[in-house]
């Protein structure tokens, strides 16, 4: 709600206001534990344990994510002008910032559903870097919204499996395998990928 504030206050755009209250909270959240002489594991908090995971926080992960499927849906018109043209839904009387900042509840809820599961800082990473790899593949939004859904479960797996079979922690490893998805799509991807677009160069200049 912080990072929301500043966006809509100032010129700063809103994933540097977000990142920024985003650590600055967990740096907070870390200085406390320690302070405090918690016993809690502050690798785990940061970088969580999928095996870990009970059936409490797989009920919570559920309940988050049909909240904000459901949210999505009712306020799918709103969220998309918001995102993209916040000053036409301001001109017609939409609800901007109330779109605005239920969006930055859903994604707050979903980081902090994902804490027990990834951690905080590889939640991050896999609620990024499938949408960012989808960018590279689709132009429509439904369209980037399935793929990354697509990649998110894929990468999952996959790390699962590399963490299983080289005995590495699981967090890393599916952030790591959405890393890959994300390499290879800002090389290869259809739409804007390095090599993509270097290819489609040479055969224009040859033609």
């Amino acid at each position: 709600l912080a990072a929301g504030f500043v966006t809509r206050s100032t010129p700063q755009r809103e994933d540097a206001s977000f990142a920024a209250f985003y650590l600055i909270a967990l740096a907070l959240g870390v200085l406390l534990v320690s302070l405090r002489g918690s016993q809690v594991d502050l690798m785990h908090m940061l970088f969580g344990s999928v095996l870990a995971v009970d059936d409490v926080a797989l009920l919570q992960i559920a309940v988050v994510a049909s909240v904000t499927l459901w949210a999505l849906a009712l306020m799918y018109r709103p969220l998309v002008l918001e995102s993209f043209d916040p000053g036409f839904l301001r001109s017609v009387g939409g609800p901007g910032a109330r779109a605005h900042m239920l969006l930055l509840v859903l994604l707050v809820a979903n980081l902090v559903s994902a804490f027990q599961a990834l951690g905080t800082l590889m939640a991050v990473g896999l609620m990024m870097l499938p949408a960012a790899a989808a960018r590279f593949w689709v132009a429509s939004l439904p369209a980037m919204a399935g793929l990354s859904v697509a990649i998110g479960a894929t990468s999952g797996a996959a790390g699962l499996l590399l963490s299983y079979h080289a005995e590495l922690p699981s967090g890393p490893c599916i952030v790591l395998v959405c890393g890959a998805a994300y390499i290879a799509s800002v090389l290869f991807g259809a739409r804007d990928g390095i090599v993509t677009r270097c290819l489609r160069t040479s055969f224009h200049l040859a033609r």
